[in-house]
Order: structure tokens, then C-alpha cells, then sequence
């Protein structure tokens, strides 16, 4: 378990929000560390969230003097934000949910409620960030603000410039989301050995380099994220996590903070 720096980003919010006088019911949750948008959206689906004792429906507004209960909990908006680089093992599955085994929440033992930004593969290791800042998920993930994601990946078989132009130029893959092929954005791509390769993406379709691979006739042995935005994994050891730096999190704020986003 990582220690506490000398900084605690606990205690300064650095990352910078648009506040607005009534939010959606799901961004209220996922601001208070509940659990993600998506997750939530769940939960009030099944009849889990009350808003000032009644039961709430997906996409309603709240404002900040409501009382919201997930699961018998009231939640409160927790001010103090939480910004944590994780290298994911192989075998661990990307939930929070501690009833699926080989679980975030296990692996961590994090005495606050946190939550992952984005995914990685069961198969898959690397840098995972994790937070408990429910609005800037959308703002790292989302494709159209253009954000990096580096992977290192290595093939059962030798590469050769063909297939590393395929990948550069985009490879027509079956998305399951919208239930049809589409051919992957172009992406930056550089051979490091006979079997493996960096690619850097700034797109996050599901399995999306293992789809890549496969239609060009290889498969993944191993992939590991390196790298989101400006925050890189480095020497970080498998299972171990560290609270992003001061420095990591105002270029983070500058980058994300490019992107005009309007929360809906």
C-alpha cells in the first residue's frame, strides 16, 4: 500500500469543475464517491436510491439541498477528491464490486469509498487510475476530447510493417455497444521487438486492441497500459498505487480543462 506524500491531494482540490445550482441524480452519486454514472444509473433502476424518501427515476435532477440515500445510505458531496495511479494485476477484474471475485475494492483495501476511471481487461496489467470524483470520468474518457492512452503489447507471432500500418490506419473490428463493424481510428504505433509493440490510443472500444490483433490474424499474450493523459505507471509494482503528485494533477486540470464539456 502506497504512503501518504508530502502533499495529500486529499487536501487540495486542484482539479477544477463547472458547479451548477441542480445535477443530474447519477453525477450527484458518483461526485459523493458512490460509485461511477453508469453504476448509479443502475442502482436507481433498481429501486435502490431515494431522493427525499421517495423512490428515484433515471435521468431526474436534484438539487443541493435534497436528500439522496443509496442502498439505506445518505450521501453527502465529499469536497475533498481523491487521485490515485494503480497498476493492475493480471487476473483482477476492473469493479469496485466486491462480491465478483478478484475485485478493485479487495486488491486495494482503500479506506474510502474510490472507483476506476475506465477499464482494463481481467488478462490485462497496468496503470488504472482511480478516484472518487465522479465528473472527471467523462472528461478523461470521452473520445471526442481526444485524451492519449498508451498500451504496450506483445503477439503470439513475429509483426511485420504491414501489420503495424493496419494498426496505425485503423482496423474494421465488430463493436458489440452499437451491434456492427467499424473500422478503429487512426492511432500512433512503434515496433519494440519481433513481438511486440507500443500503440497510443485515443479511443476505448471494448477489447479494442485484442479485436485489432485478432483480425489481422494475431493474438494478445500480454498488454499493459503505460500511460493516460500525463499520468505514466513507470516503476510502479504490480498491486501497488500511488496518489497522483501535485504536478501530475495541474497539467491534468490543463489538459481535461481544454476540452469545453457541458454536463447535460
Amino acid at each position: 500500500m502506497a504512503k501518504k506524500q508530502s502533499l495529500n491531494n486529499k487536501e487540495k482540490n486542484i482539479i477544477e469543475h463547472k458547479k451548477k445550482d441542480s445535477i443530474r441524480l447519477n453525477k450527484y452519486i458518483s461526485d459523493c464517491g458512490y460509485c461511477s454514472r453508469r453504476e448509479a444509473d443502475r442502482l436507481i433502476e433498481a429501486g435502490k436510491v431515494l431522493v427525499d424518501g421517495v423512490e428515484a427515476s433515471v435521468g431526474m435532477k436534484i438539487n443541493k439541498n435534497q436528500i439522496v440515500e443509496v442502498e439505506g445510505n445518505i450521501l453527502k458531496d465529499n469536497k475533498e477528491r481523491i487521485y490515485i495511479a494503480l497498476n493492475k494485476p493480471k487476473g483482477i477484474t476492473s469493479t469496485t464490486d466486491v462480491n465478483i471475485k478478484g475485485n478493485l475494492t479487495t486488491l486495494m483495501n482503500y479506506p474510502e469509498m474510490i472507483f476506476q476511471i475506465g477499464r482494463l481487461d481481467k488478462d490485462s496489467t497496468g496503470l488504472l487510475l482511480m478516484t472518487n470524483d465522479g465528473d472527471i470520468v467523462n472528461k478523461i474518457l470521452r473520445e471526442e476530447n481526444g485524451h492519449d492512452k498508451e498500451y504496450l503489447v506483445t503477439v503470439n507471432n513475429r509483426i511485420n510493417e504491414k501489420f503495424l500500418k493496419s494498426m496505425e490506419q485503423g482496423v474494421k473490428i465488430y463493436n458489440p455497444v452499437s451491434n456492427k463493424y467499424q473500422k478503429t481510428k487512426p492511432a500512433k504505433v512503434v515496433k519494440v521487438s519481433n513481438k511486440s509493440f507500443k500503440i497510443i490510443l485515443q479511443q476505448g472500444l471494448n477489447r479494442q486492441i485484442r479485436r485489432m490483433t485478432k483480425e489481422l490474424g494475431y493474438r494478445v499474450v500480454a498488454l499493459k497500459r503505460l500511460r493516460v493523459m500525463n499520468i505514466k505507471l513507470g516503476d510502479l509494482k504490480e498491486g501497488g498505487w500511488r496518489y497522483l503528485t501535485e504536478e501530475e494533477l495541474i497539467e491534468m486540470n490543463s489538459l481535461i480543462n481544454k476540452n469545453i464539456f457541458y454536463e447535460k
